[in-house]
């Protein structure tokens, strides 16, 4: 049996291929987009891709499951499971074959056998992995966003993502209900979860590649908490925000994704259009780092940084509706924005410049603009004297610790409450290490607020001056002030990015 894992870092999202070495047979589990490096990897070791498959309708990427049968003329595996509201609507258009639990199927001598295990959506499969030959039983699991290393799979999207009202409580027990099932497991199974640290499935996921069903039933808090109500209380508590692009995610992947086929690059566009685009009021994307853009760039331009937490902030902050305009240093980081853009499904990149854009700016008469930074001293003083900060971290970050009067806005929401700041005073964006408070101050700063500073180092930079906090929910009353070492700065696993 051949068996890879391939991580996708900005996603935090596994997907696999299992092969029979045999029969020269494989198949791809919980793709992503970016197919191509499937059939490298099969094409390396001598494999053909006949089977696709996925363990459900997902969230927080779009699937590129439909697009890899089509490139290989391999099998479609879907679930049928969930009932009529979570089924695949572009099933049948592809041939797909639907699997319910206690279905199997095989791979070459890979028998694959589908277990049913809802919580995190109604559909959800996990898929159990027996290489036949061995005479051993069953070898792994394949959990996707069922059982993670340290964690399960969050049962609140569909409510607080996708809308749909009612359904947190019923996913929670739905989700108990399949941990008792994996209980049952044999303890010696291999896990291959479809998600690491850092995902917004889960709260808590560990950054370890794989586990063992005996170890996650000693070590995993959702199969160590076995009564019901209990586990229902602590598995809705504290979730991350869950970003707002995973509504479109799942209208995608349920819909159908669309095929990208051999995409070609984006046009570069002369320096002059910059003026012409922003005129318009086009979305014009600055992917440079966010101490480059904060010392000089072109006003009305949005920063987000082409690193790890890049896909996920795009998601959250550009429109799906709307052509998209980059800046970026070179061909091969305008390469890599438009796959990194398009795992998450904004495929409307209109065109790009070059930085030396921002010069040609310059040279035509035009300002560039800068974003003021301050440190966590420095923004002390500046309280002392009316300024507000916007802690643009997520609401249990901010309840674990914050900087006394800060003002709670996640930075997925900066967007829509922007009309409630004030706008007579300055304004100091701050997080827990500098990294989102920066997308922040250029956000604000994009949509004309002037008066805007960044805080660096944030709340871990604020806590290590010794500088004082508040903690707990808001009551209406001042914020309980206390000395900072009296607070641990906020789990690090609460979102992908500082």
């Amino acid at each position: 049996m051949y068996f890879q894992r391939f991580y996708d870092t900005p996603l935090a999202q596994a997907s696999y291929i299992i092969g029979c070495q045999r029969t020269g047979e494989a198949v791809v589990v919980d793709p992503i987009r970016d197919v191509q490096q499937y059939l490298d990897a099969a094409t390396h070791e001598g494999l053909r891709i006949t089977h696709v498959t996925e363990t459900h309708i997902h969230a927080d990427f779009v699937s590129g499951a439909r697009e890899l049968a089509q490139r290989t003329d391999a099998r479609l595996l879907l679930s049928r499971e969930g009932g009529d509201d979570w089924q695949y609507a572009y099933a049948e258009q592809e041939g797909a074959q639907l699997l319910a639990d206690g279905d199997h199927f095989h791979v070459g001598n890979i028998r694959l056998d589908v277990l049913h295990t809802p919580g995190h959506t109604p559909e959800h499969l996990s898929f159990m992995v027996t290489d036949v030959p061995a005479h051993a039983g069953p070898w792994g699991i394949l959990t996707g966003d069922f059982v993670f290393v340290g964690d399960v799979g969050r049962p609140d999207l569909l409510e607080r993502a996708a809308g749909m009202k009612g359904t947190m409580e019923a996913g929670a027990r739905a989700l108990f209900r399949s941990l008792e099932r994996f209980r049952a497991l044999p303890d010696h199974l291999q896990v291959w979860p479809g998600h690491g640290a850092g995902s917004a499935c889960g709260k808590a996921i560990g950054a370890v590649a794989s586990t063992t069903v005996g170890y996650e039933k000693l070590a995993n808090w959702g199969l160590t908490t076995t009564d019901e109500t209990e586990f229902v209380r602590f598995v809705l508590e504290g979730q991350p925000e869950p970003p707002r692009y995973f509504r479109e995610m799942k209208r995608i992947n349920r819909e159908g994704p669309r095929i990208l086929g051999e995409r070609r690059p984006p046009a570069r566009l002369p320096d002059d259009a910059l003026d012409d685009l922003l005129r318009s009021g086009a979305v014009v994307l600055d992917t440079r780092r966010a101490a480059e853009f904060a010392g000089c760039h072109v006003p009305g331009t949005l920063n987000i940084p082409l690193d790890d937490g890049f896909a996920t902030w795009a998601g959250w902050l550009l429109p799906y509706d709307r052509e998209v305009y980059l800046i970026a240093d070179d061909a091969r980081m305008v390469s890599k924005a438009v796959r990194d853009l398009a795992t998450i499904g904004l495929d409307r990149v209109g065109g790009y410049l070059g930085t030396d854009a921002l010069g040609g700016w310059s040279r035509s008469g035009h300002a560039l603009q800068r974003i003021a930074q301050a440190t966590p001293r420095e923004v002390a003083a500046m309280l002392a004297h009316g300024a507000v900060v916007i802690d643009v971290r997520g609401r249990t970050e901010w309840e674990a610790g914050r900087l006394p009067g800060a003002r709670n806005v996640p930075l997925g929401y900066l967007a829509e409450q922007m009309g409630d700041l004030p706008t007579d005073r300055p304004i100091i964006v701050q997080c827990q290490t500098g990294r989102r408070s920066a997308i922040g101050a250029s956000l604000l700063q994009a949509h004309g607020r002037t008066n805007v500073v960044n805080m660096t180092g944030g709340y871990a930079g604020w806590t290590a001056a010794d500088l004082p906090v508040a903690c707990g929910r808001a009551s209406g009353r001042a914020d309980p002030v206390v000395p900072a070492r009296s607070h641990a700065p906020a789990p690090a696993h609460i979102l992908p990015v500082g």
